[in-house]
């Protein structure tokens, strides 16, 4: 009663045990996806803000500048009107004061001594005053010369005939010349948009007005005030080539600003991907890190439950053979309960043996040998498999494949999980492809198992190598993480591309270069 009662509960632990062994696909590890998700957004984010006020103050700086360079365009186009306005308002006195004495000295005095008097209504004497006037503002920027009377507002004498006679033209400088002062008008229009096609031209007028006196032979000017004198200069080309000054300022500013925004703007993009590469492995060395603590705990329970749990269960299968033959003479027909117990229990032990070699990996044993010998000797092991589930198998190895140096038995594992998996991935049964060529790079070889099976999406092919990871109702999910780093061990790597409801392609490079390989057409469709 003892020993049955401690079989009972040998049993009840190992069954315990296995329950507590099982990982599948659930909500927790949805979520557990997800919160990894946040934490990769979370550190992606921790990095972008130093950054981001760089790049704020990059473009705050920039924009000033701007501001800064057409705030100098304008102070420097006002200062060049200024200082044109100050030198052509002098240059324009000094005209008109000498234009005063050689009218009086060379019209006023001989047309008194010949005539007694001045009367411009008289032909020759306007006709003289005109030649006069004419010689004297010859080649001086003149744009036309008006003398007004003193007794009345009313144009004695104008360079443009059209004006003379015109009464109250003169305004309140007129007034101010008849009081003996001098005086300006700047008349102008145009800005920088009069530059552009179809807009009114620039204009700009300076109109000096000083009063008409006698003058002694000498140059002494008496009190006496006969008119005043209107002298206008044009300045429309002045005022155009100082606007156009201004625009290419503006112009060479917005160039520059345009080339310093370009070249910021790169700088930014390449610090900003740059950030964010290294934001980016920083996430995944922190999970590879969470990770490794993660199995290697993990490791630690498995072994140590693994190495309970294969005793008992040995003894188990052991008493359920036994109980096999018992049967059969006490209560025949019933035999096939205690194979139910020996086939469970083989599951198990499988799935005991998976969890050791797992947690507790043995160092591979080097030797040189044939990848094409060890996929013969895997598919004679899977001819039952192959013939109970439908699957046709298809055989495309290289005839002269190179030996290649590995452990014979940890790539016969590999090929054993690679295909096991495949036949699960082909539940109606479908065509499993084997395929070896040499590396095109290095002294390696290149294997794939290609499935015509159900497929993956992109989210479970991400996870398919993650350690318990399984989406099916038996296993363990450590047949692939056990291939991949039998595999990594030997300084080779593990592929895999698959779409959903047309198959999958595992591809095995052993001793190539880490370049991409050409796939080779299997008839299977890629992403």
């Amino acid at each position: 009663m003892r020993k049955k009662a401690r079989k009972n509960l040998s049993l009840e632990r190992l069954w315990q045990a296995l329950d507590g062994l099982r990982f599948r696909v659930d909500p927790g590890r949805l979520f557990q996806r997800r919160s990894r998700g946040n934490r990769r957004r979370q550190v992606v984010e921790t990095g972008r803000q130093p950054f981001q006020l760089v790049k704020y103050f990059a473009f705050t700086s920039l924009s000033v500048i701007l501001v800064a360079s057409l705030v100098l365009s304008w102070a420097v186009s006002n200062k060049a009107r200024q200082v044109l306005l100050a030198r052509s308002e002098a240059y324009s006195l000094l005209f008109a004061e000498n234009l005063n004495r050689q009218v009086f000295l060379q019209f006023v005095l001989p047309t008194v001594v010949r005539y007694g008097r001045i009367a411009l209504s008289n032909e020759e004497q306007f006709a003289r005053l005109d030649m006069i006037v004419r010689n004297i503002t010859r080649g001086m920027g003149i744009d036309s010369v008006t003398i007004f009377d003193s007794r009345e507002n009313i144009i004695s004498y104008s360079t443009r005939p059209e004006l003379v006679g015109k009464r109250n033209v003169g305004g309140i400088e007129y007034q101010k010349a008849l009081q003996g002062e001098n005086s300006t008008v700047l008349e102008s229009q145009g800005t920088i948009f009069n530059l552009l096609p179809g807009t009114p031209p620039v204009t700009c007028k300076l109109k000096t007005y000083i009063p008409f006196r006698q003058e002694h032979q000498f140059g002494e000017r008496s009190g006496t005030i006969m008119g005043v004198i209107e002298v206008v200069k044009d300045l429309s080309g002045d005022l155009r080539a100082i606007i156009e000054m201004q625009a290419r300022i503006i112009v060479l500013s917005l160039a520059i600003m345009g080339m310093l925004f370009g070249v910021l703007s790169l700088i930014v993009a390449r610090g900003k991907r740059i950030l964010e590469e290294r934001a980016e492995e920083r996430r995944r060395l922190e999970e590879k890190l969470h990770e490794a603590q993660r199995l290697a705990t993990l490791g630690k329970m498995v072994a140590a439950v693994s190495h309970e749990i294969k005793n008992p269960l040995g003894i188990v299968r052991s008493t359920a053979e036994i109980l096999s033959k018992r049967i059969s003479k006490v209560a025949p027909g019933n035999e096939h309960l205690a194979d139910i117990i020996v086939e469970e229990t083989t599951r198990l032990d499988n799935i005991v043996r998976e969890f050791l070699d797992f947690a507790r990996p043995r160092d591979p044993k080097m030797q040189r040998g044939s990848l094409n010998e060890l996929i013969l000797r895997a598919t004679r092991f899977m001819e039952p498999e192959f013939e109970k589930h439908g699957v046709v198998l298809n055989l495309q190895l290289y005839p002269h494949l190179p030996d290649v140096v590995m452990d014979s038995e940890q790539i016969y594992q590999v090929l054993l999980n690679m295909m096991f998996n495949a036949v699960q991935a082909m539940p109606e049964g479908g065509t499993l492809t084997l395929t070896t060529r040499p590396c095109t790079r290095g002294a390696g070889v290149i294997l794939e198992v290609a499935d015509t099976g159900v497929g993956m999406e992109r989210e479970k092919m991400e996870q398919i190598f993650t350690p318990f990871f399984t989406d099916k109702n038996r296993g363990t999910g450590l047949g692939l993480a056990i291939a991949k780093n039998i595999v990594e061990k030997h300084g080779g790597r593990i592929e895999v591309e698959s779409r959903q409801g047309e198959g999958s392609v595992f591809t095995v490079y052993l001793g190539c270069e880490k370049i991409p390989e050409p796939e080779m057409e299997t008839g299977i469709g890629q992403e």
